[in-house]
């Protein structure tokens, strides 16, 4: 009977403890911060990547996560992972104006103007950081991507 008393009084304790060991470790998740610099003007398009595109697509130097890292648990939503994609300028506007390529599920529009051209000029510049670059005057002109700026020094 006692025990019963005991565990009665304990439970409020208990279970939001039980919570709260839960949740701390989701609490570190989204917290990576931006590494470009506030004075480049390339971290402009560094927040809007944050704000805008974390969700489905990662650019570590964005301090984003949202492509999935094993293909097995992969979703239909699952943006490029640009820290292993090459991109550049103008393969970013067309992705951004139409919803990505190929019927993808990107809401087209999620930037426009001179956002739009912020956060193309970013990913063209940090995209792929250890890739090969895409070569100049690569892509296919019908599909509105060819890329004239690779996006190197």
């Amino acid at each position: 009977m006692m025990r019963g008393r005991m565990l009665r009084r304990m439970r409020p304790i208990v279970l939001p403890l039980l919570g709260l060991a839960f949740a701390l470790p989701l609490a570190a998740c989204g917290t990576q911060e931006i590494e470009v610099a506030e004075s480049n003007p390339a971290h402009r398009g560094a927040e809007l990547f944050k704000q805008r595109c974390s969700g489905c697509h990662t650019l570590r130097i964005a301090g984003s996560r949202g492509s999935a890292t094993n293909i097995s648990t992969r979703e239909r939503t699952d943006g490029p992972n640009f820290d292993v994609r090459v991109e550049c300028v103008e393969r970013v506007l067309y992705a951004i104006a139409n919803g990505g390529f190929s019927g993808a599920y990107m809401p087209a529009n999620i930037v426009v103007g001179d956002e739009a051209q912020a956060v193309a000029d970013f990913v063209a510049e940090y995209a792929g950081q250890d890739a090969d670059r895409r070569p100049p005057g690569t892509g296919d002109p019908d599909n509105g991507y060819r890329c004239t700026d690779t996006g190197s020094d």
